[in-house]
Formats: C-alpha cells, structure tokens, sequence
C-alpha cells in the first residue's frame, strides 16, 4: 500500500531528444544526450537562408505529476468524532486488562468420552 501511495504522488519529467522523427536518447534523471546534429554545419545546397537556420533536431520535456489532494490530518475533528474516538480507544484498551482472580472454571468438569482412541487407530504416536 505504501508503494501505490509513493507511486501515486511522485512526479517526475522524461527529458527527449529527437532528431528528425527519430527519438535518439530519452532521460529520467537529467538532460537527454544530443546527437550532435544540431552543432554541425549546415550547407546550403539550394542557397537558401531559411534552411540553414533551421535544425532537424528537437528535444521535448514530458512532466508527469503527481497527486496532490491527500486525505487531511485529524487535526480538525468535530466534537462527534472526538467522541466516538475517545470512546472507542477507552474499550479497546478495557478489553486487554487482566482479571485479579486465579480460579480454573474447567477443574471440575470430566473429560470426554472417547470412543476410539484415535493415536492408536492411526499409529501416530508422539516419540
């Protein structure tokens, strides 16, 4: 149960680094690792400014977060509950206090007839 609590409230980001539609590195703890392709120089075949400015690479952040709204402390309990609290814990301890008296109520009573003795009908003795 802990562990689906721990689960449930933890946030954490995956840190992508795409390169084109490829995905070439993906990180839990830290930046993803670039492929480098961003630094490289890009030649214009075409001559056209706007293609060298532009990188194929991308890098993308998803966050997942975690639960926020967990159940209050019982610092607020209204006078019912308090009550109810209160007497519960008083006969929950009272079911645990000991007896002052040393009478066996079972002294008198005779054992059981047996009708067979069950150690001898399955050989099962205690050694």
């Amino acid at each position: 149960m802990a562990i689906v609590v721990l689960m449930t409230t933890m946030s954490f980001t995956i840190d992508m680094h795409y390169c084109g539609d490829t995905m070439v590195d993906y990180s839990f703890f830290h930046n993803a690792s670039t492929c480098k392709m961003e630094k490289a120089i890009l030649t214009a075949s075409c001559g056209n400014p706007e293609m060298e400015k532009q990188s194929c690479c991308s890098d993308e952040q998803l966050i997942i977060t975690g639960q926020d709204d967990l159940k209050d402390n019982f610092s607020k309990l209204s006078f019912e509950q308090q009550v109810f609290v209160a007497s519960f814990t008083y006969s929950y301890i009272s079911l645990f206090e000991g007896t002052t008296s040393n009478e066996v109520a079972f002294v008198d009573d005779s054992p059981p007839f047996i009708k067979r003795n069950v150690q001898v009908l399955h050989q099962s003795f205690l050694i």
